[in-house]
């Protein structure tokens, strides 16, 4: 490499360095770990609470169809 392409390089490699974050130790308790994993928990693995019903068609497809139908029609 000439001189400036090592220079731009080192640059470089010290704006990266100067980015880089150190991830801080976790300090919760066993217990503060457990409570806040059962919280972020999806509901249909917690297993009480009813399912939530879905339609079958999605949004876009819903969409789609409608438009697509009214330009037939008017043919």
């Amino acid at each position: 490499m000439d001189k400036r392409l090592a220079k731009r390089h080192k640059r470089q490699v010290s704006r990266e360095k100067s980015k880089v974050r150190l991830s801080e130790p976790d300090l919760r308790t066993e217990e503060q770990i457990a409570a806040a994993r059962d919280a972020s928990r999806h509901e249909s693995v917690r297993g009480n609470q009813p399912k939530v019903a879905v339609s079958g068609q999605g949004f876009r497809n819903a969409l789609a169809t409608s438009t697509g139908s009214a330009a037939k029609t008017g043919a």
